[in-house]
């Protein structure tokens, strides 16, 4: 099974799990223990999820060096007339 083939929830879990589990061993083998690195995944998961409520598609979103920020004029005493 292949990733572009993957359609249904099924194909996406007989592609992601041998792939997982080869990542999960790199670390095991490394000499971290199984139950951390399974923690640190799930801990990442949620970071990930959290990112994804946040901003579903930020390859969307325009770069920030490519936005021309305005000044502000917001200070105190912006907006008063000053003698010349």
């Amino acid at each position: 099974m292949t990733v572009l083939n993957a359609k249904s929830p099924q194909d996406l879990n007989e592609a992601i799990g041998p792939r997982l589990e080869d990542f999960v061993d790199e670390f095991v083998v490394a000499g971290a223990k199984h139950s951390d690195v399974l923690n640190a995944i799930a801990s990442q998961l949620d970071v990930l999820r959290e990112a994804y409520d946040r901003d579903p598609d930020p390859a969307a979103d325009p770069a920030a060096a490519d936005e021309i920020e305005e000044p502000a004029n917001d200070w105190p005493a912006g907006d008063v007339e000053r003698p010349e």
